[in-house]
């Protein structure tokens, strides 16, 4: 069962500013005092209508959106981490407000690497809907009072290193290519070529619609990842300075979030990484290796495409036979498929490791050490969570059945 974390420290101030030079605050200021600071809807009904008054104002209050997005920075969060509990906690209208926020500040921030130049570049599409200004300037500030109120998180590795790294890592593959064979077996470009082949797979196990294919297309996917994150291991190994892991995250978000969860932790877990939930913010922090970290975004996010059809064609089938099937049938289904497919993806990586050079082996045990002791850093205090809700035995069978139609074929010995 995947580790639990809760991130409770409090920002400090509230961000805001104030008036200076004795001046009286300015209407934006007086909106925000009135309505950021207490949670009665009255006080935000006076903050709205202030603000809905002055026009003038408008253009303030859009900067200090993107202040509140700054700020949410400094305390250790992402876009896409903003952008997930807005949809959960408020409306559409919300999440267009936030990612109107993103882009604005976006503009005038430092680069900060390709994971986060990907949300950016994920962020909802549209402009906020035309409106009366009371409504409007009431949706403003229901937002900034969340944002105004999200906690600290732990922080991520800096992207701008992440990038020096790489660039570094990509040096020492021209440096391995010219010291013999060993360093022909990861170009940079084979970095690519394998993601694409990855991608391919899981991409074709998503869209059959017969189960034995799709294990079986998700089983080789997982023998590539463990090939390529043994080539990465042996560059590292002949690196005179390897990657410090790195950390993502990823969101896990309702209904059964405790069985995505796990299956998210069990897919980091065959991944050589480690995965932590934080079940009040919806996401779990994946611990690792930056080539890892990648097929364990690939991997869950396909694997989720892939429990849906299942248990999709589960109930149809049981409903068939005239049994209704409820919230703990999906629960049992989604936990049972998560424990076995775990088992199964732990099953190829470790055949794959059995293939492997002695003098390999402890290059892949440091890495362990490295990735728990950057976890252990990260997040010093987590528990353990019991799996609730798996009270349905048709649903279990069924998951695990869904996670065990495939064989596993032979794989080829590693080159």
């Amino acid at each position: 069962m995947s580790s639990t974390s809760d991130s409770t420290d409090e920002s400090t101030g509230h961000g805001t500013g104030d008036s200076t030079g004795g001046n009286p605050p300015g209407v934006v200021e007086r909106a925000f005092q009135a309505a950021l600071y207490d949670t009665a809807d009255a006080t935000l009904d006076r903050g709205a209508s202030l603000l809905a008054a002055d026009p003038a104002a408008d253009a303030e209050l859009a900067r200090r959106g993107a202040e509140f997005v700054a700020a949410l920075w400094r305390r250790g969060w992402q876009p896409a981490d903003v952008v997930r509990i807005v949809r959960r906690e408020l409306d559409g209208v919300h999440v267009v407000l936030v990612a109107e926020s993103i882009r604005a500040h976006a503009r005038d921030d430092r680069p900060r690497g390709r994971r986060w130049a990907a949300q950016l570049a994920e962020l909802p599409a549209g402009t906020t809907p035309p409106g009366d200004r009371f409504s409007h300037a009431t949706a403003v500030l229901e937002l900034y009072r969340l944002l105004l109120r999200l906690p600290k998180l732990e922080p991520l590795q800096e992207q701008q290193q992440q990038q020096q790294q790489q660039q570094g890592r990509e040096r020492e593959r021209e440096h391995a290519r010219a010291r013999g064979p060993h360093g022909t077996s990861s170009r940079p470009s084979d970095h690519s070529r394998m993601l694409t082949r990855i991608r391919a797979l899981l991409a074709k196990a998503e869209a059959t619609g017969f189960p034995e294919e799709a294990e079986a297309l998700t089983a080789k996917a997982q023998e590539l990842m463990a090939r390529h994150s043994v080539d990465e291991a042996l560059l590292d190994a002949q690196a005179p300075d390897p990657d410090a892991p790195g950390a993502c995250r990823i969101g896990v978000e309702p209904p059964y979030e405790q069985a995505k969860a796990v299956l998210l932790d069990a897919v980091a877990d065959a991944n050589h990484c480690k995965a932590v939930w934080n079940e009040p913010f919806a996401f779990s922090t994946v611990v690792g290796f930056e080539a890892d970290l990648e097929v364990v975004e690939l991997l869950y996010t396909s694997l989720l495409v892939q429990a849906q059809s299942a248990m999709a064609r589960a109930e149809a089938a049981q409903r068939a036979g005239g049994r209704k099937r409820t919230k703990t049938f999906r629960q049992s289904f989604l936990a049972a498929y998560a424990h076995r497919i775990g088992a199964r993806l732990g099953e190829i990586t470790v055949a794959a490791e059995t293939r492997v050079t002695a003098d390999l082996l402890p290059v892949l045990a440091s890495r362990e050490v490295a990735v728990n002791a950057a976890t252990d850093r990260m997040f010093p205090e987590t528990v353990s969570t019991r799996l609730r809700g798996v009270t349905d035995e048709a649903g279990w069978t069924e998951g695990a059945e869904a996670a065990d139609r495939a064989r596993v074929q032979s794989r080829p010995r590693l080159p």
